[in-house]
């Protein structure tokens, strides 16, 4: 069986594909200076299609998404943006928790398990 990494550094690939699931390391925001909810959760589904097109996938595929809060209080703001980015006929199943995230600037983090788009 093949296992293939995407993006990988010392401490984790930012994405790992496995026969025909793509599994994603939870990904934050990268440019955290004055953003909010909002902003953040659109930069994370921007790289979430980067990293699922590289890995031969898409949000059409995803399976299953769990979305980690700094603050429940944002969940409006990142329903909005999930709201306008998800597939409307392809909704995965998903989780949202509050959570203390690796730092206090992120406000946002979302994993991503995808299936492969079919070859």
């Amino acid at each position: 069986m093949t296992i293939e990494r995407f993006e990988p550094g010392k401490r984790m690939s930012q994405a790992v594909a496995h026969s025909d699931t793509v599994y994603l390391a939870g990904q934050v925001a990268a440019d955290t200076v004055g953003t909010g909810v909002t902003a953040q959760t659109q930069q994370i589904l921007g790289q979430i299609d980067r990293l699922l097109a590289a890995a031969g996938s898409s949000k059409e595929h995803i399976l299953m998404a769990t979305i980690y809060l700094a603050d429940m209080d944002g969940f409006p703001e990142m329903n909005a943006a999930w709201d306008a980015w998800v597939s409307k006929d392809n909704p995965p199943g998903r989780a949202t928790v509050e959570a203390r995230l690796a730092g206090p600037e992120y406000l946002v983090e979302i994993v991503v398990v995808a299936a492969r788009n079919a070859l």
